[in-house]
């Protein structure tokens, strides 16, 4: 039972007047889906992925679905070098060669799947941990990459193994998840055309699903305040047009490209919102969501 006083205490006057705050964005979200790209530092730090699990329960309790699709990068360079495996990395992309391959399932779809399940369930959850192989979830075909080299006439194809990009996504499985009140949890691995495993970066799988869920709103944490000017300084708000300029320009520059384009991409897909939010602050979704202000850069299409 309360303990009840006569004195309302300073604290609580604060959390009646968050809980206000945050009502008309419970109304808004209630019963859509969210896709959330969890990574970085939010993986890696204890209360970081404690506050990141228990948002996402608070988020299913009232009513809206949130999707966690994950990285896992980190945890994958630390088995291979136990393992005495150099990591080789091309165009930002871990070369995957058929016995890295077994160690990026073992890692992503076995330790960080389930501990992130396992986090979420321990919070009051029921979380479900998937890979793109599980209902055949997520189609993969490798990927091409190329580049040009100096005194090269034309780019020259490289090989990065079992890097895949998605080919098409099967959502029968997560609709009849979240229609049960599960949490899916996703391992960006994809299967191809030749039952091979791929390799997928979690940002486009993250982008993908949200298109194919038709997702209300996707998420990117990330190790950032968010999207930053030449300055340094954070840029709130972004249209699809000013994304495209600040890349041409080079201010939206190296591992932040892959992050815009697949916010872009589920935009113009029809997704009605994308942010990218600074994983490292303790209830990064609950502040985006739930605040007036909110944290990180939001982007829509116009």
């Amino acid at each position: 039972m309360k303990q009840q006083t006569s004195i309302i205490p300073h604290s609580a006057t604060q959390i009646a007047t968050v809980l206000t705050e945050a009502l008309p964005y419970i109304q808004r979200f209630k019963g859509k889906t969210l896709v959330i790209k969890y990574g970085g530092n939010a993986m890696t730090d204890e209360q970081l992925k404690s506050s990141f699990a228990s948002d996402i329960v608070l988020l299913k309790l009232v009513g809206i679905n949130p999707v966690i699709v994950h990285g896992g990068g980190p945890q994958i360079g630390s088995v291979l070098q136990r393992l005495g495996k150099t990591s080789e990395f091309i165009q930002g992309m871990r070369v995957t060669d058929s016995e890295t391959m077994d160690v990026v399932e073992m890692v992503l779809g076995g330790l960080v799947n389930k501990e992130i399940v396992n986090l979420i369930n321990r919070h009051g959850g029921s979380a479900v941990g998937l890979t793109g192989k599980d209902g055949q979830l997520v189609r993969a075909r490798r990927l091409v990459a190329t580049q040009l080299f100096k005194d090269a006439d034309q780019p020259e194809i490289i090989d990065l193994g079992y890097v895949g990009e998605v080919e098409s996504i099967d959502p029968s499985l997560l609709h009849m998840l979240i229609q049960s009140n599960f949490i899916p949890v996703i391992a960006p691995i994809g299967v191809g055309a030749d039952g091979r495993s791929y390799n997928i970066n979690a940002d486009l799988v993250a982008g993908k699903m949200a298109e194919v869920l038709k997702a209300e709103k996707l998420i990117l944490l990330t190790n950032t305040p968010g999207v930053l000017n030449k300055n340094g300084e954070l840029l709130t708000g972004l249209t699809l047009p000013e994304v495209d300029a600040l890349i041409e320009d080079g201010t939206i520059s190296g591992g932040m490209i892959p992050k815009t384009r697949c916010a872009t991409d589920a935009l113009k897909a029809g997704v009605n919102s994308a942010q990218v939010i600074d994983g490292r602050t303790d209830h990064a979704v609950l502040l985006e969501l739930f605040t007036d202000q909110g944290i990180g850069t939001l982007m829509l299409r116009r």
